[in-house]
């Protein structure tokens, strides 16, 4: 069982993955600083948190706010989303179509209206959902189908790395060096930044 703080895997370290699971490339370069991957906040922040989350986890959806209020505040940390869509193929829908509304730059449009939902979604809410936060999802879904061989990769990449990794579900956040799996209160957010500001 992974505990509340686990070291992240460094460069040229050895792995041992389930068979099914591919070796994705878990250095610090390829977690932080996926190009494929959205980043909110100060894009030149000294600091990066990593959140891998899911449209359909409570505890993501439950958590955004905190995680928002604490970057707004901080002012000098970059947020880095990266989709893993564990929980179905609505989960993959959302992720399609929001990451595909990068082509218009309705990215964080579509990520806050989905955050803001209650419960399990269905295409048809998803569509609904968008349409209501400014995003339509005939658009994005354009916009997914003409990167569809990009991101693709990126989900398959944030899959590989969340097994590798050995994260147990979402919400799971990487600060500096450290893992903090589940949802984390504002304060130990404060405090996991400011130890990766200080290292």
């Amino acid at each position: 069982m992974m505990n509340r703080r686990t070291l992240l895997v460094a460069a040229g370290s050895a792995l041992v993955l389930p068979s099914f699971a591919r070796a994705e490339d878990i250095s610090p370069q390829a977690v932080f600083h996926d190009p494929d991957a959205p980043a909110l906040g100060n894009p030149d922040g000294d600091v990066t948190l990593v959140e891998y989350f899911d449209y359909q986890c409570p505890f993501c959806k439950s958590n955004h706010p905190v995680v928002e209020k604490v970057m707004k505040e901080d002012g000098n940390l970059r947020v880095v989303m990266k989709d893993w869509p564990i929980f179905g193929p609505p989960s993959v829908y959302a992720s399609q179509l929001v990451l595909g509304a990068q082509s218009f730059g309705g990215y964080e449009k579509g990520l806050e209206a989905l955050m803001a939902t209650k419960g399990k979604l269905s295409n048809e809410l998803i569509d609904d959902t968008l349409s209501a936060g400014g995003v339509d999802p005939k658009k994005a879904q354009a916009g997914y189908k003409a990167d569809q061989k990009k991101i693709d990769a990126l989900l398959s990449r944030n899959y590989g790395q969340a097994v590798g990794i050995g994260l147990q579900g979402t919400p799971a956040y990487i600060i500096g060096r450290d893992i903090y799996p589940g949802a984390v209160d504002e304060q130990t957010l404060k405090d996991a930044i400011a130890l990766a500001r200080g290292a």
